[in-house]
């Protein structure tokens, strides 16, 4: 089910952008807008949890290696 939205108070230079946008894709600006929406919107990675991401992480060393006691 499609529905309206209105948006309201936008910058005079967000509008000139979204015109210049829509006119390089050759589409209205209320159809750019929609694939603005679209593509930011559902086109998002999948969060992943503190877990995952620090898994992910590179090994660069030992806690030991980081000690600047003994940094010159």
């Amino acid at each position: 089910m499609a529905t309206s939205l209105t948006v309201r108070n936008v910058d005079e230079a967000i509008i000139k952008a979204l015109k210049a946008a829509a006119a390089a894709h050759g589409r209205s600006a209320e159809a750019e807008h929609r694939e603005i929406l679209r593509a930011h919107l559902l086109n998002r990675p999948p969060r992943r949890s503190l877990a995952e991401v620090l898994a992910s992480m590179p090994n660069v060393g030992e806690d030991a290696d980081f000690d600047c006691r003994h940094c010159g």
